[in-house]
């Protein structure tokens, strides 16, 4: 539900006619966390925004081989498009470990949600030009997710219904 009341959040503030939520394929910052498998992500992508007309899912990570790099990504599309890249505040304070991320900060324009326990000078003092969007904070974030349903404790109503459906359907957190 976060990504989608960011998305939500940033069509309104930013005056977005579509919002295009792009499934990372191989994370190549994440080595060292628990992830779900790509193609999962890219399902729970697709059931979580069904509905939703001004949101619209997109593979072109996932269909990549190899670590998934963001100018990468930003290489496939149009030169001439104009592309917000929204993220959180945690994930933006990241930004300089970023493969060849100042390239990236020129090509897009950063759009940071505020997120709680991070403040707009941690942005700031990466040095990326961005837009701060002054959203209301919630604390709830994947990592706690899995989390949460890896421990058998119920994510219902943390995400959409047919995210959760999808989740006690596959078992995809059950220890196994």
């Amino acid at each position: 539900m976060v990504h989608l009341m960011a998305g939500e959040a940033a069509r309104h503030l930013l005056d977005l006619d579509v919002i295009t939520f792009i499934t990372a394929g191989d994370p190549y910052q994440k080595h060292d966390i628990p992830l779900s498998d790509r193609d999962h992500r890219w399902e729970m992508t697709q059931l979580g925004i069904d509905g939703i007309d001004y949101f619209e899912a997109d593979d072109r990570e996932v269909r990549r081989a190899g670590p998934s790099y963001m100018i990468d990504t930003l290489a496939t599309f149009d030169e001439d498009e104009e592309i917000f890249m929204i993220l959180g505040a945690d994930a933006a304070v990241g930004l300089p470990s970023w493969h060849r991320w100042e390239d990236v900060v020129d090509r897009t324009t950063v759009a940071v949600i505020s997120r709680p326990g991070v403040a707009e000078e941690e942005v700031a003092a990466t040095g990326a030009p961005y837009i701060w969007l002054d959203t209301p904070g919630i604390p709830i974030s994947s990592t706690m997710l899995r989390a949460r349903a890896e421990a058998g404790r119920s994510i219902r109503f943390f995400v959409p219904d047919a995210v959760w459906r999808y989740v006690e359907e596959t078992g995809l957190y059950a220890i196994s």
